[in-house]
Formats: structure tokens, C-alpha cells, sequence
């Protein structure tokens, strides 16, 4: 039989929900020399990215989901047991995540990966508030902040995540897949710096600056536009359940209603992410998305197309996202 490796074992470790080998693997990893951030990178962060596409193409189910990410948190806490005996250099980073991103796990292997090259890390953990963050800037102080974010629902509150450490003084680094694959949305929320991984965090870390920068302005009429979406995010999800058709039809199947709801929530929160950054792209990689997980279980394709015409229908007196729906939501230009 051919011997695994340690990405092949851990990744068996998440598929048998055993976290003594998985916590095993990173272990040894680290006493043979491997550098820690390494493994968080190309063990843990790579097998917490298959989790996903697992769910995504419906071979796990949630349940399964949260179990092998509780492993991970596991596994990304031995590695920080093993980064806390490096020396400190002096310099501190807050690490959390905005209101409405409840993915902590990214946060925490941000937060080791800076701690094993000497920064002192505190993490505030996930879905924090501006209030607190700014409260702890205020008692602790901190040399920087690093945000993560993994969805487009929390870019909105990480924009005010940016502006309570703008408004202390203090620069900022964010990353996650909100963000994307560049530095374009993470520009036009102000953060100072932005990181594609924990490598990349680690350098971009070192070379922020010793305060923040002017903020840049959000247009006037996209930014009322992005806060009327959100005010009214529930009653426009209501509206678009009772029309489209794939709603209707498994409103007697409680799993199939709740995914259903989540794509509709992605749909509006890629729009609402659209409009406060001006970079239309996140519309077209959501309808990609939404027509991955609805064809990995056996939904109409035309479903995708039907919700594109019934988005641009409900959002009538929201010019600019529908105009935003009319261009980008279509799977084509995904």
C-alpha cells in the first residue's frame, strides 16, 4: 500500500473526523523542521479549501463541513502552541473578523503565521463589532490591524473595520476570498495593504506603513445605494423566494429551502459588495456559484438565468444594481 502524505493523511484525518491524527500530522510536520507558516499554507489552509468544494459539489453536508473545520481549528491551535516559544520583536496586530463573517479559522491561521515571525497577535475572533475594535485600540494599542473576511455579505462592515483603525491612526491589512484575487476591493475600502495568504500577510506586514492613509470616498450614490440593499436585504430575499420557481418547488424540503435561501442571500450580499467597492466581478464569480451548487444537486440550470431576470424584475428602484444584474449575472462572463 502506498504510504500517504502528510496532505493526503490530514485530508484522511478531516474525511474520518479524527482530530488526534490530524493534529498528529502538523505535529510532526513540525518537529521534522517544516516551517510552521508552511504547513498552515499547504496543509491546513489547502485541506480547509477542499472542505468546501466537498460541500460545494454535495458530496459532504454541512454537518461535515463544520466537524472537519472544528479539527482544523484543533490542528491551527497546536501550530500556535508551537509558534508561542519564538522570541517577540516588539511589535503588536489585532486580528479579527468584521461583523457578519463568522469564518474564525482564517483569522486564526493569519494570526499564527504573524506570531511565528515574532509579532505579538491577539485575535478578537469572528463577527466582532467597530465598537470593540476601536475600544481595544484604545486600551491596548496596537501597530497594526489585520481583517479577514471570506464573505461578501461582511465587506460592508469591514469598510468600518478599516475606518475605526483609520480613525486611530493605525494601518490595516486585509485579505480572504471576499477580497478576491487582487488588490482592487481591498484599495477601495481603504484598507493600507492587502494579502492573497499567510506567506503573503507576513511580507506585506513588514512593510506597512507606521500609520494609515486618508480614506478613499465611496460614491455618494452607490454607497445610498449599498445601504438601502442592506436595510432591505430580508424583505427582497422574501420577495425573490415566493417567485423563483426552484424556491417554490422545494419549499417541503427543509436542506434544499435553506440552500436556496443562502444563494439568494450570495446573490444580493455580491451586489451589495459591487456597488461599495466598483468592481462588478464578484456578481459574475456568485451566478458561477450559485449554478455550480444547484447543478452538483441536480437543480434545472435555467434556474440561474430565471433568478437573473426575476433580480433585475424586484430591484426596479435600484438603478444601479440592476443595471449591475443586466450586465454580470450571467454565467458566461463568469
Amino acid at each position: 500500500m502506498r504510504e500517504l502524505t502528510p496532505l493526503a493523511d490530514y485530508q484522511q484525518a478531516l474525511a474520518n473526523r479524527n482530530r488526534t491524527q490530524a493534529t498528529g500530522v502538523v505535529t510532526q510536520l513540525l518537529t521534522d523542521g517544516v516551517d510552521p507558516v508552511t504547513v498552515l499554507t499547504d496543509v491546513i489552509a489547502t485541506s480547509q479549501r477542499e472542505v468546501g468544494m466537498r460541500w460545494q459539489r454535495a458530496e459532504w453536508t454541512v454537518a461535515d463541513e463544520h466537524a472537519a473545520t472544528a479539527i482544523s481549528v484543533a490542528a491551527t491551535g497546536a501550530v500556535a502552541d508551537f509558534v508561542s516559544a519564538i522570541p517577540l520583536r516588539g511589535r503588536s496586530v489585532l486580528v479579527a473578523c468584521a461583523e457578519r463573517e463568522f469564518h474564525e479559522l482564517p483569522a486564526m491561521i493569519i494570526a499564527c503565521a504573524l506570531r511565528a515571525h515574532g509579532w505579538d497577535t491577539t485575535v478578537l475572533g469572528a463577527a466582532t463589532s467597530p465598537m470593540r475594535l476601536s475600544q481595544h485600540l484604545v486600551d491596548h494599542g496596537h501597530d497594526a490591524v489585520a481583517i479577514s473576511c471570506s464573505v461578501l455579505g461582511a465587506l460592508p462592515t469591514t469598510r468600518r473595520f478599516i475606518e475605526a483603525a483609520t480613525a486611530a491612526g493605525v494601518p490595516t491589512l486585509v485579505g480572504g476570498p471576499a477580497f478576491g484575487y487582487d488588490d482592487v476591493r481591498a484599495r477601495a475600502l481603504g484598507a493600507t495593504a492587502w494579502a492573497s495568504s499567510a506567506h503573503a500577510a507576513v511580507t506585506a506586514m513588514e512593510g506597512l506603513p507606521t500609520v494609515s492613509g486618508v480614506l478613499p470616498e465611496i460614491s455618494p450614490a452607490a454607497s445610498a445605494e449599498q445601504a438601502q440593499l442592506d436595510l432591505h436585504h430580508r424583505r427582497i430575499v422574501e420577495s425573490l423566494r415566493e417567485r423563483w420557481s426552484l424556491t417554490r418547488d422545494s419549499s417541503q424540503n427543509t436542506m434544499f429551502a435553506n440552500l436556496t435561501r443562502d444563494t439568494l442571500n450570495q446573490a444580493l450580499h455580491a451586489l451589495s459588495a459591487a456597488l461599495l467597492t466598483g468592481d462588478p466581478r464578484p456578481i459574475a464569480e456568485t451566478a458561477w456559484w450559485i449554478s455550480d451548487v444547484l447543478q452538483a444537486r441536480d437543480a434545472d440550470p435555467a434556474s440561474v438565468a430565471e433568478l437573473a431576470g426575476l433580480l433585475a424584475d424586484t430591484l426596479a428602484d435600484y438603478p444601479l444594481a440592476r443595471e449591475l444584474v443586466r450586465t454580470h449575472f450571467t454565467i458566461e462572463s463568469s
